[in-house]
């Protein structure tokens, strides 16, 4: 008992009972089966204060409205703050993968305590099935997604029980039972919960939340919760955390004040603030102005008098956003000095080339994520990925090619310039193109990926099938081929160009990156960072390639084979083959060039030279280029016909090169 320490000993209250929800519950659940109209009568609103509290219609109807107005009762100045971001995912419109992305990002490995996985939990549970919550949401026409991310996260310690408690009483305000699992999440710097609650009533009923609750009254509850088990906050705590907002670059609380203090003339008035118990908040929110004045944001137009720009709110939000980014980059980069820059699709058809050195999620509800590049240029880059595209694409380490999808497409602009009378024909463009034959150009290949262009528009609704190989295209094809890859792609396009490490490319047989920069005399690579990194590892290549017997060094030159890049290629493949032989007991087919086969789609096989599909005939396979076309046709019978190194596949009845 000698290290015993009397002086830590600290008051912690126990798991607290959910308190003053019996008469709302009774109400609630009468307002149900009334058909959800409350009896309660709500006090008549001025316009400001229907404006200040965020009223919108229809935001009274559905379950939580009359329990809205019973939460935060109880909430002072000193109450515990927490945030809570909130989606509502339609899931007849959402991707079919939607659900189950999400769930497979909340219990991602290292978000749990000291860098375990996430382990998700329900009400009853502690190590809920995530894939049977799924089975049950997915005839649902809704579910909801909540962030709740207490100020003093790391103080409640147990969220899992603080989750429970809180979710208890959303229930009771709710007036129905919840299905819902959630999973802590412990790797930032303020610990949050994902909830993900099932749309659905204990009745079998849509579940529809009004949107008063959604807004403010499930944060009140939270708010509550978290006060009962910490107590109310010190003044100290208070004037430190408001000290610190003075000089932020980004929406806070104090600008949230300022706001609500806007007069009739568009000005805030400081004078209301001379009271002697206001003189701090008074001195505070006159430091945030002078800030917001600095930035631009703000004009004194007399002593006591401000004006606040119109566009603050945006800017200041927006700066916030900015400085997460920067943020994030510097820890992806650990320290090592670099310029930092954001990826702008707009910025006139540049590309970025470079290492997958961070990814992760910028929008937890919505699954969007971001990739940190550290590029061959020495800067880093953070590119904000589309809605469709997942952080695990890319693993860390990856050589990547970024580039914008808002530029006019050159095939979009071939296909206009050779349709005669909005007529495209695929006759007429081969023959065109065997007319220009240029080396190492299939005119086959060419006009195959435009016929694939025409088929993603006609999926589209862009451009009309009138007969094997005749199309049928609008005036506006560039434009409206432009505009369908924003919005498919999100404006970002990211392309795998080697899902291994320059170190390990260095060492391997198989057509790699550092081959077509050895081939590109390395052009482009800069000094620093990873451009640097590159050149280093070209050298140890080429010592590699020599060895090989397909590189000659005569002084500092290096003199490659031949046809270097087929040699690899065919010489990984072959022992690919080989191994999935003896896996699978089915002979290697060899694919030449022209040669269309046929088979079901077994599976993707990744290697130095890219990814292939394994093509089973029933009697024997064949190893042909993969293309994100087929992702979904796993177990299908498909047919590729292999033109040089690249492919051209055949999806459904339809014959020709219809797809890629």
């Amino acid at each position: 008992m000698s290290d015993r320490r009397d002086d830590d000993f600290r008051t912690r209250p126990s798991a607290p009972k959910s308190r003053g929800q019996g008469f709302v519950s009774k109400v609630l659940k009468q307002v149900g089966k009334a058909g959800g109209k409350s009896a309660v009568r709500r006090p008549a609103l001025t316009k400001s204060q229907g404006q200040r509290a965020g009223q919108r219609p229809g935001s009274r109807l559905g379950r939580g409205h009359t329990a809205a107005r019973f939460a935060g009762a109880s909430l002072t100045p000193f109450s515990r703050r927490v945030t809570i971001k909130t989606l509502l995912v339609n899931q007849r419109q959402a991707s079919p993968q939607s659900l189950s992305r999400h769930l497979r990002y909340v219990e991602r490995d290292g978000a749990g305590r000291d860098g375990e996985p996430g382990r998700a939990y329900g009400p009853q549970v502690d190590e809920a099935d995530l894939d049977a919550f799924k089975e049950r949401c997915a005839n649902d026409r809704h579910h909801f997604r909540f962030i709740v991310s207490p100020e003093d996260g790391v103080e409640l310690d147990d969220l899992r029980t603080y989750t429970r408690h809180l979710m208890g009483r959303m229930e009771a305000d709710l007036g129905t039972r919840l299905d819902w699992a959630a999973v802590d999440h412990w790797n930032t710097d303020n610990p949050h919960t994902h909830v993900i609650v099932r749309g659905r009533d204990d009745t079998g009923q849509d579940l529809i939340i009004a949107g008063d609750y959604i807004a403010d009254g499930f944060r009140h509850r939270a708010s509550e919760l978290a006060t009962e088990w910490l107590g109310p906050r010190t003044e100290l705590e208070i004037q430190q955390t408001m000290q610190r907002e003075v000089e932020q670059e980004r929406w806070t609380s104090l600008d949230r004040t300022l706001q609500r203090e806007i007069s009739d003339d568009g000005r805030v008035h400081i004078a209301r603030f001379n009271e002697p118990k206001l003189q701090r908040q008074r001195l505070l929110l006159i430091g945030r102005l002078q800030r917001l004045q600095r930035m631009g944001l703000a004009d004194e137009m007399q002593p006591g008098t401000w004006a606040i720009h119109t566009d603050a709110e945006k800017t200041l939000r927006a700066l916030g956003e900015r400085g997460d980014i920067i943020r994030t980059m510097q820890r992806a980069m650990s320290g090592q000095q670099r310029d930092l820059a954001v990826f702008e699709p707009s910025d006139d058809g540049r590309t970025i080339v470079g290492r997958v050195a961070a990814k992760g999620l910028a929008d937890e509800l919505r699954d969007r994520g971001y990739l940190v590049i550290d590029g061959v240029d020495g800067k880093a880059h953070y590119v904000a990925l589309n809605a469709h595209d997942e952080p695990a694409n890319y693993p860390t380490g990856a050589v990547v090619e970024v580039k914008g999808a808002a530029d006019i497409r050159a095939a979009d602009r071939k296909i206009m310039t050779l349709a005669s009378d909005g007529l495209y024909r695929t006759d007429h463009h081969l023959a065109i193109e065997q007319g220009q034959t240029k080396a190492g150009r299939d005119p086959r290949e060419v006009v195959a990926s435009h016929v694939r262009r025409l088929e993603a528009l006609r999926r589209a609704g862009i451009v009309e099938r009138v007969a094997e190989g005749l199309w049928k295209v609008p005036g506006d094809l560039p434009e409206r081929g432009r505009q369908y890859d924003v919005q498919r792609m999100g404006g970002v396009a990211v392309e795998m160009k080697s899902h291994l490490p320059i170190e390990r490319q260095a060492h391997v047989i198989g057509a790699t990156w550092l081959d077509h920069q050895l081939i590109g005399g390395g052009k482009g690579l800069g000094d620093l960072g990873f451009g640097g990194e590159a050149k280093d590892a070209l050298q140890q290549r080429a010592d590699f390639l020599a060895e090989q017997g397909l590189a000659e060094r005569r002084g500092q030159r290096v003199i490659l084979a031949r046809n270097l890049l087929g040699t690899l290629r065919n010489r990984e493949l072959a022992q690919a083959a080989k191994d999935i032989a003896v896996d699978t007991g089915l002979e290697h087919r060899s694919v030449t060039d022209g040669q269309r086969v046929t088979g079901i789609y077994r599976r993707s096989v990744m290697l130095a030279s890219g990814r292939y599909a394994m093509l089973d005939d029933g009697m024997g396979f064949s190893l042909v280029p993969w293309k994100p076309v087929i992702e979904q046709r796993l177990g299908q019978q498909l047919a590729a016909t292999m033109r040089g190194s690249g492919v051209s596949w055949e999806i459904g009845r339809q014959r020709g090169p219809s797809m890629g």
